[in-house]
């Protein structure tokens, strides 16, 4: 099966609520970060990374692990999509290619659509590649002690 045709340059042309399917889900940079566990605080209203990662999130290739079936196995996993975006952007990594387009920023030169290849998010530092910690290993009490500061 040949991958879906994506419109050319779409990120720069395409509202979020007109694209494809595909081109959704192309945004997605594959850095890991939203399925990080955060720690928003009530009193501020700040979010906080933890490098406590969701159980399905393979930290090697920062993809989870069973995409299609996810919120049968954790359920409160949330599901992006044009209509919960502008509800939930400030809780997506700074870097996140939905963020910025819901913000009107343009994509980072190491997003797989302007690189051409998935490899450079990792190449650039801003995935969560190879130092996560699985949430099955850390009591959500402690999660505090896992807080990273996150790459602008």
């Amino acid at each position: 099966m040949q991958p879906p045709r994506l419109r050319p340059r779409f990120w720069e042309t395409v509202p979020l609520t007109k694209m494809t399917t595909p081109e959704w889900e192309a945004l997605c940079d594959g850095c890991g970060k939203c399925c990080l566990n955060k720690i928003e605080f009530e009193d501020t209203g700040e979010v906080a990374f933890t490098r406590v990662a969701c159980r399905l999130l393979d930290g090697d290739s920062c993809r989870c692990s069973n995409y299609e079936n996810r919120r049968q196995f954790v359920p409160d996993c949330v599901q992006l999509s044009p209509a919960t975006l502008p509800k939930i952007a400030y809780w997506m990594p700074r870097t996140c290619a939905y963020r910025l387009l819901h913000e009107g920023k343009p994509l980072h030169d190491w997003h797989p659509l302007i690189s051409g290849d998935p490899e450079t998010v990792h190449a650039a530092g801003v995935s969560a590649r190879g130092w996560t910690v699985p949430e099955f290993e850390v009591a959500e009490e402690d999660w505090e002690d896992y807080i990273i500061e996150e790459t602008p």
